[in-house]
């Protein structure tokens, strides 16, 4: 798959995307990096430390978080994808689920949308997509929590994605699956999900994993945003052994060397 002008190949290989919040009420790192001076050094710090791609949002997505206005949410990425785009030659993404916000980013140089209602919330957003030619990683969301057979119906929801990428003309070469967790789910929804993280494999194709800092981490371990990062590794982990693609993660230097481990040890020629 070409993400800008980076070719990532899905064997045996997980990639590290870097998350850059440039809001003020994320709800891990809201406030840090709203300065453009310091979203660029973030950015250049998380490359030096390992990240492939920068996935830069606008909008906070926590439980809870107030929506803000496609104006605002432009104005606070677009500068900064221009600039980072000037000063470092890694792909970005763009977090957003609105297709003008989208728009914009392509044309501020956003090389990915990353699309955390999977085409759903906004019905332009998969011919914008379509259109872009970029690729795009899209999540499992939903309104509700009702599952009548939860695994089997986050992949039935995942292929329902898949049709109306389909029906919009993006080739299936160009998408990213994301199973959503923390997402329209309960904490034992969570746990189930990354416990058979490997089913996801049955659509085939490449697939992310984003838990860092997340809310089923602090469940189980009875630890604060500020303490998760341990938790974050062990769910990093469990991607490589599960053959995703990519990691989206905050913690960049610590996850990076926890998927380097995890792949010596898979790919180590002993018996």
């Amino acid at each position: 798959m070409l993400i800008g002008r980076k070719e990532f190949i899905n064997k045996d290989k997980t990639y590290i995307m870097g998350i850059l919040n440039v809001t003020p009420d994320s709800f891990s790192d809201g406030g840090k990096y709203n300065s453009m001076h310091d979203a660029i050094v973030h950015a250049e710090q998380m490359i030096e430390d390992g990240a492939d791609i920068i996935d830069i949002g606008g909008e906070s997505t926590r439980p809870n978080h107030i929506q803000i206005s496609d104006d605002e949410e432009k104005k606070r990425i677009c500068p900064v994808i221009e600039e980072i785009k000037k000063h470092v030659d890694v792909p970005v993404s763009v977090d957003t689920y609105k297709a003008e916000v989208a728009k914009a980013a392509i044309s501020s140089g956003a090389d990915l949308i990353n699309d955390i209602w999977g085409l759903k919330y906004d019905k332009k957003m998969a011919g914008l997509i379509a259109a872009s030619g970029l690729p795009c990683c899209l999540m499992h969301n939903r309104n509700d929590m009702n599952y009548a057979d939860y695994l089997e119906d986050v992949i039935a929801d995942l292929r329902k994605i898949l049709q109306i990428a389909d029906d919009a003309g993006i080739s299936r070469e160009k998408i990213i699956l994301d199973p959503g967790i923390g997402f329209a789910k309960s904490y034992e929804n969570n746990l189930a999900l990354l416990k058979h993280m490997d089913i996801l494999h049955e659509l085939k194709l490449p697939l992310l994993l984003g838990t860092s800092r997340k809310s089923v981490i602090g469940t189980a371990l009875d630890l604060p945003i500020a303490e998760r990062m341990e938790g974050t590794l062990v769910t990093t982990v469990l991607a490589v052994l599960n053959r995703y693609m990519f990691v989206r993660v905050h913690d960049v230097k610590e996850n990076y060397r926890a998927v380097k481990m995890a792949e010596a040890i898979i790919s180590s020629g002993l018996q």
